[in-house]
């Protein structure tokens, strides 16, 4: 039987379908959220695959440790002079004119003694994505636990921390970083890594004080007080998880110094030593044959700048990701949103 009309009933109205959509959908997690905006940024995702390559490109190459590579020539064996040390790398196909796709006997080129550079900056790559792993996770735990403490007690203990943390920040890294290069860089790689990791920690220390500062005077951390948990637990298991946008930011930041610091000790002569190597002691070791041999600078500057790229550009995706308010500035999307100006009429 239908309604008259004028009875007084309103006759049920439509709801459209995608706010049908949205009302039923169910909402996403914090988690899932930072990871499909991380994802959305392109140039952050590629870094992660190339970095990924290039490391596991050189760990292939030349094994480590018993665990042999798939090249034949390792960093420490003298070879015989091919092709006067020059480069047998071939990148240019026949059909251009080249001599096709090949790496050659010693693509790389070999150093004054005859030395595979291939192998030898291999070996580089390894060391430097040793230091910058170890040093970032030390670096990070020594720095969250300190500027959690601090920003979380206050008082008597934030201060003596804080102060701390000034003796150590206030000076340069370089020098910090020769004095222990100069006492443990004959040991190896991750023995300057660890040590270097206990003196980088103050500036990650620092930003994760500020957050607690902030996030403790918050109602779920007055709830869990009221519930009885101990200040090890508040910290670290409600505290800490919302800090950690700042944290992994801030990890991803240290260890794009890491290589620098690496490069420049082991170029002064306070890093890893000869006969291991790296890519900062191939560069100081033949800073001589420049004008002669200039490949020998090429290939370990062109992966100490990559790498070092590679990793801010990382840093930058997680940035964004952790805080929707750091959005890259689009031009495009900028004039598709932009209404026209609508013209004025004579009358």
């Amino acid at each position: 039987m239908s309604t008259p009309i004028g009875s007084g009933q309103t006759p049920p109205t439509e709801i459209p379908a995608d706010e049908l959509a949205a009302a039923s959908a169910i909402p996403e997690s914090q988690g899932r959220l930072i990871w499909r905006r991380f994802i959305g940024n392109k140039v952050a995702v590629a870094s992660i695959i190339v970095i990924a390559f290039i490391i596991i490109f050189s760990f292939s190459a030349i094994g480590v440790g018993a665990i042999p590579g798939w090249w034949k020539y390792d960093f420490k064996s003298l070879n015989p002079q091919v092709n006067q040390g020059d480069p047998t790398l071939s990148l240019l196909p026949q059909f251009l004119g080249g001599n096709g796709i090949s790496l050659g006997e010693h693509p790389f080129g070999q150093d004054r003694i005859g030395k595979d550079y291939f192998a030898m900056t291999m070996r580089g790559i390894q060391n430097s994505a040793l230091v910058m792993v170890v040093l970032g996770l030390i670096a990070t735990v020594v720095g969250v636990v300190v500027g959690a403490v601090a920003g979380y007690y206050r008082g008597m203990v934030d201060a003596v921390l804080m102060r701390i943390t000034d003796v150590f920040i206030v000076i340069p890294a370089l020098v910090i970083g020769s004095v222990v290069g100069h006492w443990f860089g004959s040991l190896g790689a991750p023995i300057l890594a660890i040590m270097l990791g206990f003196f980088s920690w103050m500036g990650i220390a620092r930003l994760v004080r500020s957050e607690f500062l902030s996030l403790r005077e918050r109602e779920f951390v007055e709830a869990a007080r009221v519930a009885g948990a101990s200040d090890a637990r508040i910290i670290f298991k409600h505290i800490l998880p919302n800090a950690m946008g700042v944290v992994i930011v801030s990890a991803t930041l240290i260890m794009a110094s890491a290589i620098l610091l690496e490069t420049a000790l082991s170029f002064l002569g306070y890093g890893i030593r000869s006969p291991d190597v790296s890519l900062g002691l191939l560069i100081s070791s033949n800073q001589s044959a420049f004008q002669t041999r200039p490949w020998l600078f090429w290939w370990p500057g062109a992966f100490i700048v990559s790498l070092a790229l590679l990793v801010n550009f990382v840093g930058d995706g997680l940035r964004d990701a952790f805080d929707p308010r750091h959005r890259r500035f689009n031009l495009s999307k900028m004039r598709e949103t932009r209404p026209e100006p609508e013209l004025e009429t004579q009358p």
